[in-house]
């Protein structure tokens, strides 16, 4: 199984993008963040009539989440379930047979002081919550997408220059690792133990990609079991060096499932 994310960062304006990638990479699954679209506007027919399957919920303008697959899913859910908003155009719960996918986009939280960075923190609490509700640490489960956080010093080029942002905060970063601890293995860690590998260029900094000027935001994480089944995981540069790219690249993994 060959599993990709990527924050596309509006997927009407990436849609060639994305499937390049996908006929040059050929993967079972693809997981979209930030399609930004309103679900009646949602491009579908290109990825249809290319073969692939897609499941996603949006909303206008930002937000959104996407999965593109090799074959229909045999169970697909949206959001949250424990009472609170359950953000469905953040978290795609899909089911390939013993295989289950999440796919979120955790909120960025804006600044410090704002509501939003409290509501960042609350959202990985529930997230914990929502996988030990629904799973357990024996199931091929992976986690993936947008998490907005940097987990290590080693994610981000300047950390020093960072410990007051939201991606990188310290309270994020706790809240992250809380999370993660539930059972989760960093499946890219595995394989490149090494500092200086992001998947994420500010567009505010110039040429940063080029530069090596970025951050370690979007992650696949598996459960022990299914973690013991990866083969190889990478960073594609290559998408975000191109013209009108995303903020982000494309991350993925292999497994031998």
């Amino acid at each position: 199984m060959k599993l990709a994310t990527f924050n596309c960062n509006s997927i009407r304006s990436r849609m060639d993008m994305i499937l390049a990638w996908l006929r040059a990479n050929e993967p079972d699954i693809l997981c979209l963040q930030e399609t930004k679209v309103q679900d009646h506007e949602f491009p579908a027919q290109p990825l249809l009539d290319d073969g692939w399957q897609v499941a996603f919920k949006g909303m206008k303008s930002y937000n959104g989440v996407a999965i593109v697959s090799k074959r229909v899913p045999d169970e697909i859910h949206f959001g949250l379930d424990d009472g609170g908003p359950a953000d469905e155009p953040r978290l795609a719960w899909a089911r390939f047979g013993n295989v289950h996918v999440v796919n979120t986009y955790v909120p960025q939280g804006r600044e410090i002081d704002h509501e939003m960075y409290q509501y960042k923190l609350q959202w990985f609490a529930r997230l914990e919550k929502f996988f030990a509700k629904h799973f357990t640490t024996d199931d091929l489960l992976v986690w993936t997408g947008d998490l907005n956080v940097a987990a290590e010093p080693m994610d981000v080029h300047n950390p020093k220059e960072r410990e007051n942002h939201v991606c990188f905060h310290i309270d994020a970063r706790r809240a992250f690792a809380k999370t993660r601890a539930w059972g989760f293995v960093d499946v890219f860690r595995k394989f490149h133990p090494e500092p200086g590998q992001y998947t994420f260029f500010d567009y505010r900094t110039v040429f940063s990609a080029n530069r090596g000027l970025g951050w370690r935001i979007d992650y696949i994480l598996a459960t022990p079991p299914l973690a013991a089944k990866a083969a190889d995981s990478w960073i594609d540069i290559e998408p975000r060096l191109q013209p009108k790219a995303s903020d982000h690249t494309f991350l993925a993994a292999d497994f031998q499932t």
